[in-house]
């Protein structure tokens, strides 16, 4: 295991972690501070990423259990990619709102989410000034130009624009089209026709009429240019110095639930990113996905498209300890009690860093008690502690920590007892909790 010590992270990273644990959820941010067990993928992913940001395109599958950690381990993944100066999206795949058939709405959805080390959501715009600076950047270093003569500076800069979209151009004519324009409309301090233009690059749909006619352009991003537009910003991210793009498609299981041509058209989609990413077509480009072993494994899921299950075939009946994190597919074994422990003593070693009654809460929190706590969560979860890590951590931080912190006289050991209410539960969370022990099922007479 490495991560960082609590003492070296921020007080706004350190309150950041302790907000999104106290709701149940997985932090955007500072996952390495208490990662605990995935330093055996360092060194493969390392290579991987390593390797896009050489010029090639990779793939890999995360397989794991519910409460395995795989969100937790993609967005460790992501943070990790960023400091190598990645930038980063994670889409959830949902039938309503992100169906993956439909590729528009994937590449819309990755815009939105878009991220960097330095803007966490929706750094398309400064992705496009960071190329447009960059591109100025390299026409004063020619010698030609005075950095205070705009016009001349504005006119060299647009020729060199047009040789960088030149290979743009020949993938996605309509994204290059659109960024002259956005470029014309930024430098003319037009700001809502470069709202509106920004917004059709970032596959919106109903950008005004006026913008468009402004850019030479029409209609809206359809299925079959949401590849080509990926290719553009994967040569614009390049161009202005980026590593590549990790894009994260979480939840894929999702696809095991709805109809079968839906699924069908998902699973085909799925195959034809593979496909274009092994042909050498999205350089710069990492593709994840995320999903339980059923939908590896199971009929309603990859084995229904023969050609993609193949690609993505590992063979995991061997001992976990000896599964080969440069594979395809990876799989995340599910939490044990030694590691729920461990993850909650860096969380309350975090929590007390940052807080003027650390030394109450060290000691009022001690290992003894943590370890007493998680014994509880997990047993009242069946004893599944597989899915327990969420629960166990939400209640730690809000129940206990947030208490030792806000009452001097609080003592967990007297003044609370685990209470698990069924409306802060997962489903399947609910349904571990409700089948705990064979006495627990009622059965019908």
């Amino acid at each position: 295991m490495r991560a960082d010590a609590p003492g070296q992270v921020s007080a706004q990273r350190r309150r950041e972690i302790v907000d999104a644990l106290r709701r149940g959820n997985v932090p955007r941010q500072g996952l390495d501070v208490f990662a605990v067990g995935l330093d055996r993928f360092e060194p493969a992913l390392d290579d991987e990423l390593a390797a896009v940001a050489a010029g090639s395109g990779a793939f890999k599958a995360v397989r794991g259990e519910y409460g395995s950690g795989k969100t937790f381990f993609v967005r460790w993944l992501q943070e990790r990619a960023k400091r190598k100066g990645f930038a980063a999206a994670e889409i959830q795949i949902s039938e309503t709102e992100t169906p993956l058939h439909r590729l528009e709405t994937v590449y819309r959805r990755l815009t939105e989410r878009l991220s960097t080390a330095d803007t966490h959501q929706g750094a398309l715009r400064s992705i496009l000034d960071n190329w447009f600076y960059a591109l100025e950047e390299d026409v004063l270093a020619e010698g030609n130009v005075a950095e205070g003569d705009a016009g001349a500076l504005l006119a060299r800069t647009t020729d060199l624009l047009e040789r960088r979209l030149a290979s743009v151009g020949r993938h996605a004519p309509a994204f290059a089209t659109a960024l002259r324009a956005y470029r014309r409309a930024v430098a003319g301090n037009d700001r809502a026709t470069a709202e509106a233009l920004l917004a059709w690059i970032g596959g919106q749909p109903n950008v005004g009429a006026a913008a468009k006619r402004y850019a030479g352009i029409k209609g809206d991003l359809d299925h079959f240019g949401a590849l080509s537009f990926l290719h553009g910003l994967l040569v614009i991210l390049q161009d202005s110095g980026s590593a590549g793009l990790v894009v994260v498609l979480d939840e894929v299981e999702t696809l095991q639930r709805v109809r079968s041509d839906v699924r069908e058209k998902s699973l085909n989609a799925l195959r034809q990113v593979v496909d274009e990413i092994d042909a050498g077509r999205f350089p710069g480009l990492y593709l994840v996905i995320t999903g339980t072993p059923a939908f590896f494994e199971g009929p309603q899921g990859i084995q229904r498209l023969p050609p993609l299950a193949q690609r993505l075939d590992v063979d995991f009946s061997g001992d976990p300890r000896f599964d080969n994190p440069r594979a395809p597919q990876v799989r995340l074994r599910n939490f044990d009690l030694d590691r729920l422990q461990s993850v909650g003593r860096r969380v309350r070693d975090l929590y007390a860093e940052g807080a003027t009654s650390s030394a109450r809460i060290r000691q009022r929190a001690d290992d003894a008690y943590l370890d007493g706590l998680a014994h509880a969560v997990t047993g009242e979860l069946g004893g599944r502690v597989g899915i327990a890590p969420r629960v166990f951590l939400k209640k730690l931080v809000q129940d206990v920590l947030d208490r030792i912190d806000l009452h001097p006289d609080f003592d967990p050991r007297r003044d609370y007892s685990l209470m698990l209410a069924d409306g802060e539960l997962s489903d399947v969370e609910r349904n571990a909790r409700a089948a705990g022990t064979p006495d627990d099922v009622e059965l019908e007479p």
